[in-house]
């Protein structure tokens, strides 16, 4: 699992939308660490809250929370400079494998003052290639799928902060939180709760023992059902006989129903409706006819000449721009003459004269030529245009023909059709024996029906008696059984815890061996003097931790400095988390705290790179300062950087990309 980006809007001192990724790689190439710089206040322990609400909602143990209820918390997580109608947003999107595959969600929990139930709306997100949807089937199974993935009871050792760091390393035994992990991790709250149920197993079976009383009248009930079950055997009897009877006249009313359909009594029924339909296709049929005359009496009949009609409208075209060329032929000839007499009295030269002379006369006789042709049908412009009128007239009146010769055919084939079925009625005659069966049928299938349902509820009756019976005969029989098997119970259960409780110890010592081995060498590779500590006890009740040199000599812990009791600390985490097995990041909050350089640099060169495959470091600028974040850089284990600005005038926070450095 790995964490992709958390958004953090309107959420404590962070206003408005801030958006942190933090996939562990820079340029694709892996780098485990996220590094986020912010001085104290800044908003570094808000934005560890915002992962583990995210994930875990009203169950999550966020550091601000105390004994305040969700509503009441979620209230006080609110930034004070939003806007009325802006909503507080939490948004966590991760990446894990589920059935082989790759596959991401994105949380996103959002809530207003005083949210509705005290609870926030929870939404998640299937990312599939930039695309998100939501799955509600996800949503109302999430705290179980969660708990598979990062379990609540284990999230401490992945999420933690310098002050839990501290507290674990200057107590003899752990806090009360970290127990509760080792439980979680080793698996002993199953055998602890198992114990718990049992104890409660055993003292309700006392209790239903003492209230139980001596039984009676069995063999009354064991007759009675036996008389119950014989009737009960009679009557499926006849309720099958009746159901035969039921199908015998169903089918026969079938075949006097297709009878009466065959020998046309369905048709006989609705004769009367018939003849009226074929009086009403009748009259619209004559209306058609009636239409067609009308319009066989107008301009129809000229539909037969329609191609000399054509003719007509296009030799009058040709002999009505013949009339208007010969009038143009006598204006040119008369403006000719004018202009030849003018020519003349300017005394020109007589060939240029006798040139434009000729050339009027050429003109001529090429207008000459194209008027050759004699008009012979005289027809003037409105003439043309009558023609026109009537042709357009007669193209209407001859779709309209159509459309009512095709209408008169279709009502003509509706007429034929109702004739027909008037034709193939029954006689009223043989209509009424027709009817009279299939009455006849009806009533018999109405008969069998009654009968087999009456028989079908005492059936019902009987089953339902003899069900209460069979249940009351198990009571008493089962009640003398429960007597025994209660007693066995009581006395089997000492038994039982005293196997749980060996169980548990041998599973304690078992699953703390591996723990021991982790916390040793992840101390031992942390310190860095393979001569101080040789070997690392955990005690199976304290779980606190002892420590041997190489001759198993005990070593004091006073004898260890601060520092290395916080590297105790953060060893014991770092070998509860891989001893685990959940292949999880891991967040620390104020990782350093008081260590000196040299564990300083232990810490940066040796845990924070190999803690996990993303480590999400939440530092001030005197933890990891220009120095440890230099060593960081140089040796490539840094994703990404950024810093918390917070604003002591707006007290809001922000987020940059960069160090302090």
């Amino acid at each position: 699992m790995k964490f992709l980006e958390i958004v953090l809007e309107n959420f404590g001192p962070y206003c408005g939308r801030q958006v942190i990724n933090l996939e562990p790689k820079n340029d694709d190439h892996p780098r485990p660490i996220i590094l986020l710089g912010g001085m104290n206040g800044g908003g570094k322990t808000t934005l560890m809250d915002g992962i583990r609400l995210a994930l875990y909602g009203h169950r999550a143990q966020c550091s601000t929370r105390g004994n305040l209820s969700y509503n009441d918390f979620l209230n006080q997580c609110i930034n004070t400079h939003k806007s009325p109608i802006d909503k507080t947003r939490i948004e966590l999107a991760f990446e894990h494998i589920e059935n082989d595959k790759p596959v991401k969600y994105r949380i996103v929990r959002t809530w207003e003052k005083n949210p509705k139930d005290g609870k926030d709306h929870l939404g998640i997100l299937d990312i599939r290639e930039n695309d998100e949807w939501l799955d509600e089937g996800l949503v109302s199974i999430w705290d179980e799928y969660i708990e598979n993935l990062l379990p609540l009871g284990i999230s401490n050792l992945f999420l933690f902060d310098g002050e839990q760091v501290k507290e674990l390393a200057e107590q003899e035994e752990p806090p009360t939180i970290v127990i509760d992990a080792i439980r979680a991790l080793l698996g002993l709250e199953l055998a602890e709760r198992l114990t718990v149920d049992l104890e409660i197993l055993v003292n309700r079976k006392r209790k239903e023992l003492a209230d139980t009383t001596e039984l009676a009248n069995l063999e009354e009930i064991e007759k009675k059902l036996k008389h119950l079950q014989e009737e009960y055997e009679e009557t499926k009897n006849i309720e099958t006989q009746e159901l035969e009877f039921l199908q015998e006249a169903e089918k026969k009313q079938q075949q006097a129903f297709d009878k009466f359909l065959s020998e046309g009594g369905k048709i006989a029924s609705q004769s009367s409706q018939l003849e009226q339909q074929k009086i009403a296709k009748t009259r619209e049929a004559e209306n058609t006819r009636h239409r067609m005359s009308e319009l066989a009496a107008g301009i129809l009949p000229l539909k037969l000449i329609e191609p000399l009609l054509n003719q007509a409208q296009q030799t009058a075209e040709v002999e009505l721009k013949i009339q208007q060329q010969q009038i143009a032929r006598d204006v040119l000839l008369e403006r000719d003459k004018r202009l030849l007499k003018l020519i003349k009295k300017l005394d020109i030269a007589q060939d240029q004269f006798a040139q434009i002379k000729t050339f009027f006369k050429k003109d001529l006789e090429t207008i000459n030529t194209s008027l050759k042709e004699t008009p012979w049908l005289l027809a003037d412009a409105e003439n043309l245009s009558q023609i026109g009128n009537v042709l357009y007239y007669l193209k209407n009146s001859s779709h309209t023909a159509k459309q009512q010769l095709e209408q008169l055919k279709n009502q003509e084939e509706e007429i034929i059709r109702l004739e027909r079925q008037i034709q193939a009625a029954a006689s009223p005659e043989d209509y009424q024996k027709l009817v009279e069966i299939v009455k006849e049928t009806r009533d018999k299938v109405a008969a069998c029906k009654s009968n087999y349902q009456t028989v079908n509820r005492h059936l019902i009756e009987l089953q339902a008696e003899i069900h209460k019976l069979k249940k009351d005969l198990t009571e008493y029989s089962v009640k003398t059984i429960e007597r025994n098997s209660k007693e066995n119970i009581i006395n089997a259960s000492t038994r039982v815890q005293k196997t749980l409780k060996l169980f548990r110890e041998k599973l304690t010592l078992r699953k703390l061996n591996k723990l021991e081995n982790e916390v040793t060498e992840c101390f031992r590779y942390l310190l860095h003097k393979s001569d101080l500590v040789h070997r690392i006890v955990i005690d199976t009740n304290t779980f606190s931790l002892s420590l041997y040199d190489g001759y198993s000599k005990p070593v004091d812990k006073h004898r260890l400095s601060a520092g290395e009791k916080q590297l105790l600390a953060i060893a014991f985490l770092w070998g509860l988390a891989r001893v685990s097995g959940h292949h999880l990041p891991v967040a620390i909050d104020t990782p350093l705290g008081r260590l000196d350089s040299s564990h300083r640099s232990n810490l940066i060169e040796r845990y924070f790179p190999c803690a996990s495959h993303q480590v999400i470091l939440l530092s001030t600028d005197t933890e990891i300062a220009e120095k440890e974040v230099k060593t960081l850089r140089k040796n490539q284990a840094i994703a990404r950087e950024y810093v918390l600005k917070y604003s002591q005038n707006t007290r809001q926070t922000t987020v940059k990309s960069g160090y302090f450095w």
